[in-house]
Formats: C-alpha cells, structure tokens, sequence
C-alpha cells in the first residue's frame, strides 16, 4: 500500500484509515443469485456492472443515474480506463446499456452523464432505449487552460424517460437568483421576487444550462480522492426533479458515493454498484455521516442558490453554501 498523501492542514478530503477500510468493505455486498428488491435496497454492491446485471430484479428503479467512464484516458485508483475510437466506445456502451431498462419502472427516468468527446456516442445508444427529452449542460469551472484551444469547461447530461408517464418536480429544482431589476407592483409591493436582509431574489425555472455548480475540491468535506467525483449540488437537482421521497435511485458506476448519499439525504431509497472497493468504501463513509449531517452544499431552505451566496441563516437541514473561490 502507497504511503498516505500529505496534505494542507485545512484540507478536508474524505479519507480512510485502515480500520475504517475494513469495517466498510466488510459490509459491501456482493451477489451471485437473483435478489428480491428489499436485500438490496440502501446498498452498496461492490461488483462489476456486467456480472451483477443478471442478479438485479426487474422494474425496481425509479430514477436511474448513470455517470460511465468517458472516451479519455483516466486512472480510476490503478485501473486504467483507455481513450478509444467514437466507434469503439459507443460499441463498448453497446455491451451493457441495452441491460438497463429491464430493471427501470414504466414511470421512471434516466439522466446520463457525459463530456463533449462522448456526448454524441452516448446520444446515440441511449435514443435506443429511452425518450431523450432534453441535454443538460453544466460549468465545470475546475480543469486546464489551452494556449491553443478553448477551457474544457462544461459537461452533459442526457435527459430521457421510459414513457410519457414520469415525474418532473418543478418548483422543488427553481434556482434563487439575485434580482437585478427589482420592479414593484402599483402598491410598492415586490413583483415576483422577496425581499430579505441579505438581499433581493426571485425563484427561477431551472434551464439546460446550469452555471450554479461548484466541483468538489480540497476545502469541500464532500471532496474525495476519487478522479471525476460529481458535485453533491448537481445529483440533488436531479434527485428532486425526477423522483419522489420513497422511490428508488440506482446508480451503475456509484465512484465515491454521490448519489446513493444524495439520495439519503434526500430521503429517497438508493442502489449503487461499484467495481473498485476503495470508492465502495468511501462511499460507506459518506453514507455514515450523511445520518448525522444531512447538508448539501449549496441547498437551502428547500431552494438551490447562485453559487457565492451566504445568507446567514441559522442551520436547518441542507443548509450550505457554496465557497468563495
């Protein structure tokens, strides 16, 4: 084993201690039969995707996320995913996401991750299966600059559903926006937005394009060492949007965890299946803590914020803010 990395002392990346990795690992679980939804329910499955598949039951998914390797090379703690041709990765989707709507409910949704390499190989296998209703596009400001191309500084998300039948909470995904013209009605009464002591803001309809998010980094205690981590912030408006409190969100390629813990915190039942032990267990962690702090970084008062907004508010549940950076 690698000596542990030496870092800042106001770093807050998740870590394990020996200990902790065995205490986790120990309550992975692994299948090798067909599974009633109730032994898998609130799990993490540490297993590769192609030899659970079979294991899973049918119909148990409410809303399915899926955050898959991306056609670039990535070290996913020693296990090299390798960049190859659009053709061959779009057949490398081919050999599992037919698998998926076997196990998704009539009324259920999909949301598919992806960069701007993979965005149109992963459009066209999952027009395949599911109704694409819209793409999502989120500001990832973190990453490198180009001295002889644009930042990459955004990624996709595929929006689809099984059926015309599905669900869409709108007003639990409407973003706070500071008001820049705060108009008034003829009784000088606030016209679509409120007034508080930390400022001006109405409560918009979410876009496709989302400019709200902050990537996970070492000052966030949600960071983890976990290479293509998603924020906590992003899997929650999907979480909100696409399901309801009780319903069941399965993720194929859990990573470190985010969107099984989103979903407790969120009070929606999770699924997650992950492949490299080390992520499982971070994921356990995450899972613990998210009992006794159910926060999200960026959610408040039942409402997503502009990113930079501290609005002094005395903790309640999912009550942070996204860093000045």
């Amino acid at each position: 084993m690698s000596p542990p990395k030496q870092r800042a002392p106001n770093n807050r990346t998740l870590t394990l201690s020996a200990e902790e990795s065995e205490r986790y690992a120990s309550a992975l679980l692994t299948l090798s039969s067909p599974q009633p939804v109730a032994s898998i329910l609130d799990q993490t499955i540490h297993q590769s995707l192609f030899e659970v598949l079979p294991w899973l039951p049918d119909g148990f998914v409410d809303l399915l996320i899926v955050d898959p390797p991306y056609n670039r090379h990535k070290d996913f703690n020693g296990v090299a995913f390798k960049a190859r041709s659009p053709a061959a990765y779009q057949q490398w989707l081919t050999t599992w996401l037919p698998h998926l709507p076997r196990l998704l409910k009539p009324t259920a949704s999909i949301y598919m991750c992806c960069d701007w390499q993979s965005s149109n190989a992963i459009y066209e296998a999952f027009t395949q299966h599911f109704q694409v209703r819209n793409r999502i596009t989120w500001e990832r400001e973190k990453g490198r600059g180009a001295k002889r191309n644009w930042k990459n500084a955004s990624e996709d998300i595929w929006f689809g559903t099984v059926s015309d039948d599905y669900t869409f909470n709108v007003e639990a995904v409407k973003l706070q926006r500071r008001v820049l013209a705060p108009y008034r009605d003829k009784a000088g009464q606030p016209k679509d937005w409120q007034e508080s002591q930390q400022g001006k803001f109405r409560a918009t309809h979410p876009s496709n394009l989302w400019t709200d998010i902050s990537v996970p980094f070492w000052s966030m205690p949600e960071n983890t060492d976990h290479p293509t981590q998603k924020p906590e912030k992003l899997i929650a408006k999907l979480i909100l949007a696409s399901s309801s409190p009780g319903d069941v969100v399965f993720d194929p390629f859990l990573g470190s965890g985010t969107s099984s813990v989103v979903a407790k915190k969120l009070g929606r039942h999770y699924v997650g299946v992950e492949q490299e032990e080390l992520y499982c267990c971070l994921a356990q962690k995450r899972l613990a803590l998210a009992t006794e702090n159910s926060t999200i970084q960026g959610y408040a008062e039942e409402a997503f914020w502009e990113r930079n907004v501290s609005l002094g508010l005395q903790p309640k549940p999912h009550d942070s803010f996204d860093n000045k950076r």
